[in-house]
């Protein structure tokens, strides 16, 4: 939905957490992640602690926010996913990423996508965060397909596997994406599916 067919309580809620998330990240960027406090980041926006807590749990929280946004539509549209019977789970789930990355369509998103990684790699709560939220993402992304998909008890690795999977085919995608020249969303969407086609072929390279 369009942000101007919102209420007015709503469109300002998302004006503030996107100022936070923008303001956030050019402060870190200028100053580094541990030389801008919480109390100068929400004087920069003009917002109050409490606000800020409404929205977001920490500083690594809103820094990191632009990638968390894909993979909280993934979890969306993973709930809603009609895959056709007999389809591969890892196909469904490159699918519903691919269907997420497609909302990816607010202004400045793949400049914040850039700057939030260069900050993770420089800062190692940044890291540890990340860690974190990929590990409740998968839980949670292993719960929705087993509930919505028949599959099979949680005594089956295979569901978390190609979870697993998926989230390393991004992340390589995301590296490679990142050192490019003008990274565009439609640039990562066509690393992804380049990244998940080589993953069977990974399972049987055989060596020497």
């Amino acid at each position: 939905m369009d942000i101007d067919q919102l209420p007015l309580r709503e469109r300002k809620k998302l004006r503030t957490r996107q100022a936070l998330v923008d303001t956030a990240l050019d402060l870190f960027t200028e100053r580094g992640f541990d030389g801008v406090t919480l109390d100068a980041l929400c004087d920069a926006v003009d917002v109050s602690k409490r606000t800020f807590f409404r929205t977001f749990t920490s500083k690594e929280d809103v820094a990191m926010a632009p990638t968390q946004d894909l993979w909280a539509a993934f979890l969306e549209e993973l709930e809603k996913a009609e895959p056709a019977a007999g389809q591969r789970l890892f196909d469904v789930l490159r699918d519903v990423l691919l269907t997420a990355l497609d909302r990816m369509t607010a202004e400045g998103w793949t400049e914040r996508v850039l700057l939030s990684r260069r900050l993770t790699a420089v800062t190692p709560s940044m890291d540890a965060h990340g860690l974190a939220f990929c590990e409740r993402t998968s839980r949670a992304a292993v719960d929705v397909a087993r509930a919505r998909f028949g599959l099979p008890d949680a005594g089956d690795l295979r569901p978390r596997l190609a979870v697993d999977v998926l989230v390393a085919a991004f992340h390589l995608a995301l590296e490679a994406w990142a050192e490019g020249v003008a990274p565009t969303r439609r640039g990562l969407a066509e690393g992804v599916r380049t990244a998940c086609a080589a993953a069977p072929g990974s399972l049987t390279l055989p060596v020497g």
